[in-house]
């Protein structure tokens, strides 16, 4: 019998197993897939995001009303914490302008390695191709791990397995990018235990817009707009990012909308909300009309086309104007008052239609999960199950874009670690 299985081989059960594994624990560590940390491989444009250059506070502010839940994981293993782990393992890390932290190879591979790396000195007991089909409780109170017989390259089943644990941590994700093996397994033992699954959803997605002038943005990146989601008929947003945007051939991409995406998810139908895009958050909106009125005073034969493409790129204007059905031949000095206004709205208000997300398969990150209210924050124990822990993406737990997501999986499965 083991002290403790880690089922699923991610970034929180790599650093959960290693560590519980240091602390003396007989320790196996299950994964599905072939090799472990695929997700870890794929992320931040296989560079990997490993944390965001801030202190505890920050990654708390981060998640909003969620962030409650990770000041002890965040005690036990702050972001500096992390990166002098990725150090010590010859891992070296920059920080870019937004704050994201990443290996200065630019490999996730690196990170991927450093985290088996460590794993390795230990004693702990890696079984890839594991794929877990049941888990249950035995009289004794020990938990049962029961995978299904792998198969040979000649297709001829081999070996699975009971593997008998007194401790417990649920490490698999959510269900995002599920080609990565996060099809929502943990879910479905959480809830066979007990456990209350707050319905997941796709989050850090990109959004899907019907409108063909988003589709003929293709490709227009602009560093700094404010997103906005409103409920139909409601004046004060649900949720709202200032950040860049990246137009693409479906709709919306880039830290903007993908910030903004949880929210998106989260309505039951998209005649439910809609989504603002502010692309100058710099400026006021009597700002603009005062800016207009005084080039109409002193640059009157110029175009306002001329003026607007000294603020953001001439594709943009192009298509705004259209919108608002304004000539770009139009001097400053012709515009009416009401013309000045409908451009300034498109400026400031523009309404953007949405028909959804694109879904678990390109979202980042998985919201929604096992209930938190169910969870001590304290040790990442079950309230319901003695010795059964919980980290990383199966919780209740998404954060934004910048790393906060891989540091809450780091943190919560060292908590877990400690206390198995």
């Amino acid at each position: 019998m083991w002290d403790v299985i880690v089922i699923g081989a991610g970034a929180a059960g790599l650093i959960a197993a290693a560590r519980a594994a240091e602390r003396g624990r007989s320790v196996l560590l299950l994964e599905k897939n072939r090799k472990p940390g695929v997700k870890i491989l794929m992320s931040g444009g296989t560079r990997c995001n490993i944390t965001h250059a801030t202190d505890a506070k920050g990654i708390i502010a981060a998640y909003g009303t969620q962030g409650r839940f990770l000041h002890s994981a965040l005690a036990a293993l702050s972001p500096q914490d992390v990166i002098e782990l990725f150090h010590a393992e010859g891992v070296l890390t920059k920080v870019e302008e937004t704050g994201k932290v990443f290996p200065v190879s630019d490999r996730a591979l690196d990170v991927q390695q450093a985290l088996l790396r460590r794993l390795a000195r230990t004693h702990a007991e890696l079984k890839t191709e594991c794929a877990v089909t049941e888990i249950r409780q035995t009289e004794a109170g020990q938990f049962a791990v029961v995978c299904e017989s792998p198969q040979d390259p000649h297709g001829v089943a081999v070996s699975g397995g009971e593997y008998l644990a007194a401790n417990l941590i649920l490490t698999t994700g959510g269900k995002s990018y599920p080609g990565c093996g996060t099809t929502g397994d943990g879910y479905v033992w959480a809830s066979q235990l007990g456990h209350a699954i707050v319905p997941p959803r796709p989050a850090l997605v990109p959004l899907v817009s019907p409108a063909e002038w988003i589709r003929n943005l293709s490709g227009v990146t602009l560093p700094d707009v404010v997103l906005k989601i409103f409920l139909a008929g409601q004046q004060k947003p649900l949720t709202q990012c200032r950040s860049s945007l990246l137009f693409t051939h479906v709709g919306l991409s880039g830290p903007a909308a993908l910030n903004v995406s949880r929210t998106v998810s989260g309505t039951i139908q998209a005649g439910e909300f809609r989504l603002n895009c502010d692309f100058l958050p710099d400026r006021t909106e009597a700002t603009l009309l005062d800016e207009f009125a005084a080039a109409a005073r002193n640059r009157g034969h110029s175009t306002a086309f001329a003026c607007c493409t000294e603020w953001l790129p001439r594709r943009v204007i192009e298509t705004l104007f259209g919108l608002v059905e304004l000539s770009l031949t139009r001097k400053c000095a012709e515009l009416s008052k009401a013309e000045r206004q409908r451009l300034v709205q498109a400026l400031k208000r523009q309404d953007i239609p949405l028909t959804g997300t694109l879904g678990f398969e390109k979202a980042e990150v998985t919201a929604g999960g096992v209930a938190l209210s169910e969870v001590d924050s304290r040790t990442m124990q079950s309230k319901l199950i003695p010795k059964l822990f919980f980290a990383g993406e199966i919780l209740d737990l998404d954060g934004p874009i910048g790393g906060y997501n891989f540091q809450a999986a780091f943190s919560t499965g060292w908590l877990a670690a400690e206390n198995v």
